[in-house]
């Protein structure tokens, strides 16, 4: 049986980058945010350079357009909005955050981790935060130090399938079968249509050679997600070696 290791599949995830009301005419950025959860983006665009019109020495307000613009993509323009918050207020947690959101999504994961490193140690303490900080340490390969992010993530968030998957897969890369098996199950209770969670259950009890289990699993992912081909390709070596 092939290491779980090479099984494992890890979905590319990003937190939204928070929202914040501000603390200059709270109103205006208030009505920003509404827009842009309504998906009006010219619209919030327009609320949120009125508010950094009327008051420029607000951080808050570039935050929000920073975050305005990641959500439409446009990562370079963003990341300038937060260093600019930053450079008026060094304490922003958000700020940082939004701008490893961006180095992120980049796949400049070693810059996303030193944003999230500093947004942790400005305040900042939310579940997604430690997600992403170990989802950047994750794909720089440094399984063990992300373990302890995702794990606080989860206990954070309990019901954040996402988090909870690639706590999962991290605890499966470090060869940690029975609490990986775990979290694939809690996943499984949190949504239970998760192809991906049936995905690696199965292989996770291939890899105690508990086939019957690994079969059902496997399965139960093609049922949800019939193109898995994952799970089709271990499924067919599985019933091949049972063939010999």
């Amino acid at each position: 049986m092939p290491s779980i290791q090479n099984r494992l599949i890890c979905p590319r995830l990003t937190k939204a980058p928070a929202l914040l009301k501000g603390r200059v005419k709270m109103d205006t950025n208030q009505r920003g945010i509404e827009e842009m959860q309504k998906g009006n983006f010219e619209e919030a665009a327009t609320i949120f350079s009125e508010a950094i019109k009327a008051n420029p020495d607000d951080p808050v307000s570039y935050i929000n357009f920073g975050n305005l613009l990641s959500a439409v993509n446009e990562l370079e323009k963003a990341l300038k909005f937060y260093e600019k918050a930053i450079k008026i207020d060094p304490n922003m947690a958000t700020a940082y955050y939004g701008a490893g959101n961006v180095h992120f999504n980049q796949e400049n994961y070693n810059e996303a981790k030193n944003m999230y490193e500093k947004a942790l140690k400005k305040g900042l303490d939310e579940g997604d935060l430690h997600f992403m900080l170990g989802m950047s340490l994750f794909n720089l390969g440094q399984n063990r130090l992300s373990l302890p992010y995702l794990q606080r993530s989860v206990e954070l968030n309990v019901s954040d399938s996402d988090a909870r998957f690639q706590y999962g897969l991290c605890l499966a890369q470090l060869e940690l079968i029975d609490e990986a098996m775990k979290q694939f199950k809690a996943v499984i209770e949190i949504d239970e249509q998760h192809a991906d969670a049936f995905y690696n259950l199965g292989v996770a009890y291939a890899f105690k050679e508990n086939i019957s289990r690994a079969t059902e699993m496997l399965e139960r992912a093609l049922e949800i997600q019939p193109d898995h081909m994952l799970a089709g390709h271990a499924l067919k070596i599985m019933n091949e070696n049972l063939n010999q």
